[in-house]
């Protein structure tokens, strides 16, 4: 599996309808609390926009409307893992990336298989309360040589500063949400990561 090393994760079409056409390669589109009917048209609408633009859209979580709106690409977080039906997403032809935070989760991640595993968060981040400290760089040097040849994505308090470090010790694909999402001009700063990343696409 190829990805762009800048990987946007929004939490609605909306933002993929407004960032994937300023030339983004790879999102996921991670949506919250919405029902079925909701989460599908969510789906719908977010794969017809990436469609356009030669997009790669992974669905965190959902993998069972993934597989039925005829999606590509699908995400599990571990607690989503140990419920799914990883045979059936294969058997689907979808592709599968793992989020993992320790040994004991990669090890979990490694053994369904998947097509990317992402290791955060590297730095302190905003978007949620971890129970774990930030991993740091050498903890992505030492997670690519485990999951190679499976790429890696870094995620967590990431900005265009901060990258070079990440891909020096092995990482693929950067992973964003809040850099860009709460940024005062979120079209601008998307901008930014993409000119910042050219040199490892």
């Amino acid at each position: 599996m190829t990805l762009d090393p800048f990987y946007l994760i929004v939490d609605s079409a909306a933002w993929i309808h407004r960032l994937v056409p300023l030339g983004v390669k790879l999102v996921q589109l991670r949506v919250k609390d919405k029902d079925e009917a909701a989460l599908r048209q969510e789906i719908r609408r977010a794969r017809e926009t990436c469609a356009r633009h030669g997009c790669q859209l992974i669905v965190n979580d959902y993998w069972r409307l993934a597989i039925e709106e005829g999606c590509d690409y699908v995400h599990l977080g571990q607690e989503d893992l140990a419920a799914a039906e990883t045979r059936a997403i294969k058997r689907a032809g979808l592709q599968l990336g793992i989020s993992t935070h320790d040994e004991s989760e990669l090890k979990t991640a490694l053994a369904a298989e998947p097509d990317y595993v992402a290791l955060g968060p590297v730095y302190p981040t905003l978007l949620k309360k971890m129970k774990w400290a930030p991993q740091g760089l050498d903890r992505i040097a030492a997670w690519t040589e485990t999951v190679a040849p499976l790429p890696l994505v870094a995620i967590g308090g990431l900005t265009p500063e901060r990258i070079p470090g990440v891909f020096e010790k092995g990482a693929a694909s950067a992973a964003v949400v809040t850099d860009v999402l709460m940024n005062a001009d979120p079209e601008a700063r998307t901008r930014e990561w993409i000119m910042a990343t050219d040199r490892w696409r």
